[in-house]
């Protein structure tokens, strides 16, 4: 039997904050950088005062080819294997790169944002709020969500509850906008196969990088220069330079660059034991949940 293997191109690393926020600019994205070895990841400067979502997307556009590994804090698609569907009794597509497209095309929203397609389909499909109905027949979630769970990585959201400062449907849908529009310009794993060279895109949970990191339940945010210096440490990195301003985005986004670098070669995480073909091609997975 063949030994499952690891990508061992990678040589950058990159992690990403995201952001559903209406609106063109958002301070709610932070991207953080770095290479192969000890150094703690950088973060990069936005070409305004704060980073679009469009201006992510060309970022990754014009580093497909770079032997990088990517990590999006969203969920790239709706849970679909236990329900059999992502929008049931909506005729949506059934695969996750079909379902991007389906979104992009019913989004008018500025900046690839995707609230729109969360507000015509609220109290049918998602929760926004006590006239939706009764919010626990809205918390459907995926397979590695389950498995985050059984990890002791804590409890997801889902992408159909749109409530509240833990939510994360507005920049999981927005985000498969942005996969939609990358197509298949870089790998989107695990819809597609680890690349052998190039750039490849995987899903992250930043609360992942934390607690490898050491940080508590509950206590996953880093606010301070000091606190982050401790994290980066328990990853093998030296201290970082100082920032002007140290926003959970900003400590997030560092932080989880680091844990790529350090997790990228782990067989395990690119084979989980739970991730089926069927998950692949519709719920995808999170990077970091064996």
């Amino acid at each position: 039997m063949t030994t499952p293997s690891a990508p061992g191109h990678f040589t950058r690393f990159a992690a990403i904050d995201w952001s559903g926020a209406k609106g063109v600019r958002h301070p709610g994205i932070a991207l953080a950088v770095c290479d192969a070895g000890d150094a703690a990841p950088m973060l990069v400067d936005p070409p305004h005062r704060a980073w679009s979502r469009s201006e992510i997307l060309h970022w990754l556009r014009t580093r497909a080819d770079e032997p990088m590994l990517v990590g999006f804090d969203f969920s790239f698609a709706p849970p679909h294997v236990r329900r059999g569907a992502y929008l049931p009794g909506e005729a949506s597509p059934d695969t996750a790169r079909a379902f991007w497209g389906y979104v992009d095309a019913q989004c008018q929203d500025a900046d690839l944002g995707a609230a729109s397609f969360l507000e015509t389909r609220r109290g049918t499909h998602f929760y926004l709020g006590a006239a939706d109905g009764i919010k626990a027949d809205f918390l459907h979630y995926r397979t590695c969500e389950a498995q985050n769970v059984a990890s002791g990585f804590g409890k997801l959201s889902t992408v159909y509850d749109a409530i509240g400062a833990a939510q994360v449907a507005k920049a999981s849908f927005a985000g498969m906008r942005l996969l939609h529009h990358l197509g298949h310009q870089m790998p989107v794993w695990p819809f597609d196969p680890p690349p052998q060279s190039g750039a490849c895109v995987v899903e992250i949970y930043t609360t992942i990088a934390a607690r490898t990191a050491g940080l508590r339940k509950g206590l996953s945010k880093l606010r301070d220069a000091s606190a982050l210096d401790a994290a980066l440490s328990a990853l093998g990195c030296k201290p970082h330079a100082r920032l002007a301003h140290y926003s959970d985005h900003a400590t997030d986004a560092i932080l989880t660059a680091a844990w790529l670098r350090a997790n990228a070669t782990r067989p395990a995480l690119w084979h989980p034991e739970a991730l089926t073909p069927q998950i692949a091609r519709t719920e995808g997975w999170t990077f970091g949940i064996a």
